[in-house]
């Protein structure tokens, strides 16, 4: 009787100890059903970017502190054995990253402590290539070096601005090559060397929107332009198919339905998006004639997609003696970095990362150093013909046109956007008749 009490009891024991066992078992898978993975970090010059890669859907809230400053996340149903430990290092907004008490059992709440106020945004990202689920921390200098956003007044003899975008960025690595390369790098590889030779130029200044391995969010790259008070928009991607069959540059502008689409939001908030409309930008927004200021604007962005298409031509022509196109025209596609409604603006795919050819030569210096000064002499062509007044330039530039076959007065003025009459007086032109081959002064507009 005693020996059998002992062994019921003995068994009560063992089956208490095993639910226990099996309760807390559960209990960890559930409180890290959510587990973050790793977390990353990219500095930029305006802004800061933390990555939070996660098992799942990231469940979370947040909040801020002040005095010291501080972003509280928490992550619901989640755990992490994430070491946090020199993540911030190079990074003057966000001091340290750290792990605090979590609201509850299941949940785990990460701090980052700040070095000042920033604007801030917090995102969710769906997994895409190489990631998985995101959570995307974005902290935004308030104060970008006091720049306000100006209109395009004109200054005496200035230089021409370019503002150049390197595609993707940071965790953002674009399209991925045959043979493992990210077109991150590619882009801004070629980005720096356009900007090397434009810069050395007369009368040329290059902007490069982003100088380093970080992201810069599709909508600031043309405020960021404008901020520079840029003339022409080019961002500078490698192209990728599921096939690595097909190769070539291509050049990229806005498509019709989307630059209206851009327009008809700036008209809605003309007050508010007055910046957005270039030197016309302060009668539209105070005008009380509201037929007037839409024509204003269309006026603008009639200019803008005319002159951008112009130059995606000029761009064709100069790098189709550097690399084969994959096509000959210039394109119109829905893209976000080209809505800019006062500044040309182009895409330009310089060749296809998915293809082996394309993408050793992509990644090559010499190939990338061709496509650079193709596409300087693209500019140099564009701006010769169309100088911006106030610019260098427009001040100093004597152009010149060698008549080609098939070619008229009538082409030649529309050309340059001259009329025929200013063409025949500046070279004593008493008919419209003119020979192949023969040289032509094109007046100053």
């Amino acid at each position: 009787m005693k020996v059998g009490l002992v062994y019921k009891k003995l068994l009560a024991s063992s089956v208490l100890a095993t639910t226990l066992l099996l309760v807390t078992i559960s209990s960890a898978q559930v409180y890290a059903n959510n587990a973050i993975e790793s977390v990353r970090l990219w500095s930029a010059p305006t802004s800061t970017r933390v990555v939070f890669d996660l098992k799942d859907k990231p469940d979370y809230s947040f909040f801020s502190l002040r005095s010291p400053n501080r972003l509280v996340i928490d992550f619901n149903d989640s755990g992490s054995q994430v070491s946090f430990k020199n993540l911030t290092k190079s990074d003057h907004r966000v001091k340290k990253v750290r792990t605090s008490t979590p609201k509850n059992k299941a949940s785990k709440r990460v701090v980052l402590e700040l070095g000042d106020t920033y604007k801030l945004v917090v995102f969710p990202l769906a997994p895409t290539g190489q990631y998985g689920h995101r959570l995307v921390v974005e902290l935004h200098d308030t104060v970008q070096a006091k720049q306000a956003i100006k209109s395009k007044t004109v200054d005496d003899n200035r230089d021409v601005v370019v503002a150049i975008v390197a595609g993707h960025g940071g965790d953002d690595p674009g399209s991925i090559g045959y043979a493992g390369s990210y077109e991150k790098h590619v882009t801004l590889a070629i980005a720096k060397k356009l900007a090397a030779q434009l810069n050395a130029k007369s009368g040329f200044k290059a902007v490069l929107i982003r100088t380093g391995d970080y992201f810069v969010r599709h909508e600031r790259k043309p405020r960021m332009a404008r901020e520079n008070r840029a003339d022409l928009l080019i961002s500078i991607h490698a192209d990728a198919f599921t096939s690595s069959k097909p190769n070539g540059a291509s050049v990229l502008v806005q498509s019709a339905r989307r630059a209206n689409s851009e327009f008809t939001k700036v008209i809605a908030n003309r007050e508010r998006e007055s910046q957005l409309l270039g030197g016309a930008g302060e009668i539209i927004k105070n005008t009380q004639d509201d037929n007037l200021a839409v024509i204003l604007a269309d006026m603008t962005k009639e200019f803008t997609t005319q002159s951008s298409y112009v130059f995606a031509s000029e761009a064709l022509s100069e790098l189709k003696k550097v690399t084969k196109l994959h096509k000959t025209k210039p394109v119109g596609l829905s893209l976000a970095v080209l809505t800019a409604q006062d500044i040309p603006s182009v895409l330009i795919e310089t060749g296809f990362i998915s293809n082996p050819k394309d993408e050793k030569n992509l990644n090559s210096p010499t190939h990338q150093k061709k496509l650079a000064v193709a596409i300087t002499n693209a500019i140099l062509n564009y701006f010769n013909q169309y100088p911006p007044k106030g610019t260098l330039i427009s001040a100093t530039s004597s152009l010149t046109h060698r008549v080609k076959r098939g070619e008229s007065l009538s082409i030649i003025a529309q050309k340059y956007r001259v009329t025929i009459k200013s063409i025949k007086k500046a070279n004593n032109l008493r008919t419209n008749a003119i020979k192949i081959g023969q040289v032509l002064t094109i007046p100053k507009r």
